[in-house]
């Protein structure tokens, strides 16, 4: 039952959580859940090729534009709870005042889920350092014992981390397939707003189309057409098998 769950989706950089989670988003906001998106920086230096290309560039100049690329696909996704850490990246680091503030950003939204990186992405270390810290407080916050004011203790959250990019290079295995056959429009033209990454679009247009055939594969229904895949953090656990 998706309505009223409470998801918090952590970006590493600027467009991820669009390549590889727009569609599930887009299905949860439209059934009625409540999604927050965490962007932690914009992809200045390691993500913006093409923007670096163009005269005259600046880091203003890139920033803003990757700033409006996705406060563009927000829009298009649904998304109203959309929130811009601003940090360096290539490479990303992180302190113990972005921990205490990310706990703090999970304990306020108290999420069903957090979708974010998976534990191993061989070509890009940021999405490494961002699965672990996410993972860090994720425990943090369920602990008593970890005290930020105005606070309360999540409980225990389901964990997804995202299909990354070289897929077979970093022993990636999906767990979970989420059927966005009706929202994959809406995926496409999220996806579109990234002009930095136009390349990207192709490989995950025809990715949602070979994980749609996994998930009918999978599960029988046949008007599954598109798909997102992610990993389990932890075992599924429930009443039956599933």
């Amino acid at each position: 039952m998706i309505k009223d769950k409470k998801m918090l989706v952590v970006s590493a950089h600027a467009a991820d959580y669009v390549w590889r989670s727009g569609g599930t988003i887009a299905k949860y906001i439209k059934e009625g859940a409540e999604v927050h998106v965490v962007v932690l920086s914009y992809g200045i230096r390691g993500e913006s090729n093409d923007l670096w290309k163009q005269e005259g560039a600046t880091e203003a100049s890139v920033k803003a534009i990757r700033k409006g690329e996705t406060e563009a696909a927000a829009k298009i996704l649904g998304i109203e709870h959309l929130e811009f850490w601003d940090l360096t990246d290539y490479p990303m680091h992180f302190t113990s005042e972005h921990e205490a503030r990310l706990v703090k950003k999970i304990r306020e939204v108290q999420p069903d889920i957090i979708i974010t990186h998976d534990r191993f992405d061989i070509l890009n270390p940021d999405h490494n350092a961002v699965s672990d810290l996410v993972f860090r407080c994720s425990v943090m916050s369920n602990s008593n014992g970890v005290k930020i004011d105005g606070t309360k203790t999540t409980k225990q959250m389901r964990l997804f981390g995202f299909e990354p990019h070289q897929t077979e290079l970093s022993n990636y295995k999906p767990d979970s397939f989420m059927d966005i056959t009706d929202v994959y429009d809406c995926k496409i033209e999220a996806m579109k707003c990234f002009k930095a990454q136009s390349h990207l679009i192709e490989y995950y247009t025809q990715r949602a189309f070979m994980r749609g055939n996994h998930a009918r594969r999978l599960s029988g229904n046949q008007t599954y057409k598109y798909a997102e895949s992610f990993a389990n953090y932890f075992p599924v656990v429930g009443p039956e098998l599933y």
